[in-house]
């Protein structure tokens, strides 16, 4: 077997984060010793987030199993899912900041599943995956990132799972989003005009609509710049925790910049 050295764009402050809360939980559950320490612990769960690697790859460049390498893998991405931003806390800062609006927007992590496996086939997209849903603020900044549900879920189904038009009334928002959520509330989801041929004030809607979208927009491209979300090779259900883990470490390399 061959072995090489590999760099990670990631900052100093996001792996001293990930050791800290390695090491807070060893000392909550009496943990004294482990292999690997805490600090290559947070490097082993940044190579897996980032680099996409399976844990057959990443195992002999730290020294330890397969199974060790597979728990403290999913070890960490709970810890660090943990701290991912929650639903009301986001809109609540969103509001008490002055905004008046959110964006909203949801994206297909694709998964390895079998053509049989129905629930979890998107059409649109002609694969198999899980649909999660985000909302940024209007400078790009991720909110809140949801949980997983199956890929066969339409965007605006998604978002009454997660009862987004109720809590957006609540706190006094309304949410940019794209023409998957049309008819979810008019007054809540602001959506783009469809159709040919449309009248030229509705042609300026959307071009505003696409302006002011933007931003939130970018918040996937940003997680998906961690590759393990690129096409999930693991249990379809731990996309909830992988995409929580990515927001968590995303903020931190956000405050480092």
């Amino acid at each position: 077997m061959l072995l090489y050295q590999a760099a990670l764009p990631l900052s100093t402050r996001t792996l001293n984060f990930t050791a800290r809360l390695i090491r807070a939980h060893c000392r909550a559950i009496g943990s004294r010793w482990r292999v690997p320490e805490p600090g290559r612990q947070a490097l082993l769960i940044l190579a897996y987030l980032h680099q996409g690697h399976t844990y057959e790859q990443l195992a002999p460049g730290f020294g330890i199993s397969t199974a060790t390498a597979a728990r403290r893998i999913h070890e960490t991405i709970d810890l660090l899912s943990a701290q991912a931003p929650k639903l009301r806390a986001g809109l609540r800062r969103a509001k008490r900041s002055g905004r008046d609006h959110v964006i909203l927007d949801g994206t297909l992590i694709r998964t390895d599943r079998l053509a049989a496996d129905r629930p979890f086939y998107q059409g649109k997209d002609r694969c198999h995956g899980m649909n999660l849903q985000a909302l940024a603020d209007p400078d790009g900044n991720l909110i809140w990132v949801s949980g997983a549900v199956l890929g066969s879920t339409h965007d605006a189904k998604a978002a009454r799972i997660w009862q987004l038009p109720r809590l957006l009334r609540e706190f006094g928002l309304f949410a940019l989003a794209d023409k998957g959520y049309q008819g979810l509330d008019h007054d809540l989801v602001v959506t783009p005009h469809k159709g040919k041929g449309k009248p030229e004030y509705q042609k300026a809607h959307n071009r505003l609509h696409a302006q002011l979208r933007a931003p939130g927009e970018r918040v996937f491209a940003e997680l998906k710049k961690w590759r393990v979300l690129r096409k999930l090779r693991c249990d379809p259900f731990r996309a909830t925790q992988i995409a929580c883990a990515n927001a968590t470490l995303n903020h931190q390399e956000q405050q480092s910049g």
